[in-house]
């Protein structure tokens, strides 16, 4: 019998969407089928479910006088959300939130003001006062982007050691330790990628060596040899995630390593493609596979399924979500003429149900 996934969707709001949906994914057919949304929330724009997957924290990512962060319990049969409690991002523009391994902590990233905070969760799941509110100071060489700041996510590496922030204003890799006891964040080690890239999504390879960044404005994909006992990162290249043909405007979004780590994937927004590699393990070197059409408008975020058998990416331009089938031994995307109406959808949490 075929998997169910159930698919958190995270939105703009506005336009056709609400709040934030919640999708089944059939592990058969990949088609998706909508269960419920919940309303009271702008900007749901990026979403984190606790490791019991019993709660979902989100961002609401608004400006002036900043963002905010919502806690909601998941009903385990239906995963409808109900909703606890929010705090103040303390920044603004929240675009990216993380969880630690025990649950205890949510960490979050404030593009607009290039500040992340550090919150702990109490036992309900609601969210307490944040602990650490932490200022990146720094600029680069782009006078229209990069003149300050601008934190684009927060994420730990796969042992939870260490977090991590790419900047897309300062064209580098903050590197951070967290006490979970105390959700205090602790400044460690920092990276750059080239000048102008404007880091914005990192992921890591299963077998600890390497990390990637995708970089939005230099549409590119940097890799790293990641030393995960030092929490340092070395560059070892950069490639483009765009033909070699192609002259009009894009910018990368999001970034993802299938669990055998054979094969990596990066989003084009303005191209409307996923670009694919094989990734040699025993250098961490990507060599183009492919690039495949979402089939959709500005594709901000996509996601692996937790069975490895779908990749599911979200055109918050056109409303859309298409489903492919992974094919695990080409790494190539199949179009299995999935195509699901989803508003505005820019963030896709999925974890299995049944």
């Amino acid at each position: 019998m075929a998997n169910t996934i159930r698919v958190f969707v995270g939105t703009y709001t506005g336009g056709k969407s609400e709040g934030i949906y919640v999708y089944d994914l059939n592990g058969e057919t990949g088609a998706l089928t909508y269960s419920s949304h919940i309303v009271g929330i702008d900007n749901p724009s990026f979403l984190v479910l606790s490791p019991d997957s019993s709660h979902l924290y989100a961002v609401s990512e608004t400006g002036d006088p900043g963002g905010k962060v919502f806690s909601y319990a998941i009903d385990p049969g239906s995963g409808a959300l109900t909703y606890l409690n929010n705090q103040l991002s303390h920044g603004a523009l929240p675009c990216s939130i993380d969880v630690d391994r025990t649950g205890a902590c949510v960490l979050v990233a404030n593009y607009g003001s290039g500040t992340i905070s550090s919150y702990p969760v109490q036992r309900d799941g609601t969210l307490g006062e944040a602990v650490s509110k932490i200022q990146h100071e720094g600029s680069s060489i782009d006078e229209s982007r990069q003149q300050e700041p601008h934190a684009h996510m927060i994420r730990h590496d796969l042992d939870y050691n260490y977090v991590f922030v790419p900047d897309l204003g300062m064209d580098k890799v903050m590197i951070y330790t967290l006490d979970p006891a105390t959700a205090t964040l602790t400044s460690h080690s920092e990276a750059s990628v080239p000048p102008g890239s404007g880091p914005r999504h990192i992921d890591f390879h299963p077998n600890r060596k390497y990390a990637y960044v995708i970089n939005e404005m230099g549409n590119t994909i940097t890799a790293f040899h990641y030393d995960a006992s030092a929490g340092t990162l070395t560059e070892i290249e950069s490639v483009t995630t765009l033909p070699d043909d192609y002259t009009g405007s894009s910018h990368t979004a999001d970034i993802h390593i299938t669990d055998s780590g054979k094969y990596i994937y990066g989003s084009n927004r303005g191209h409307d493609s996923l670009a694919m590699y094989s990734i040699d393990e025993s250098t961490g070197r990507l060599t183009l596979l492919g690039i495949e059409p979402t089939q959709g408008e500005n594709p901000r975020n996509f996601g692996i399924d937790p069975t490895g058998t779908f990749v599911l990416a979200g055109n918050s331009g056109s409303d859309t979500a298409t489903t492919f089938r992974l094919n695990h031994e080409t790494g190539k995307l199949i179009d299995i003429g999935q195509i699901n109406e989803v508003p505005a959808a820019v963030c896709l949490k999925m974890v299995v149900v049944d």
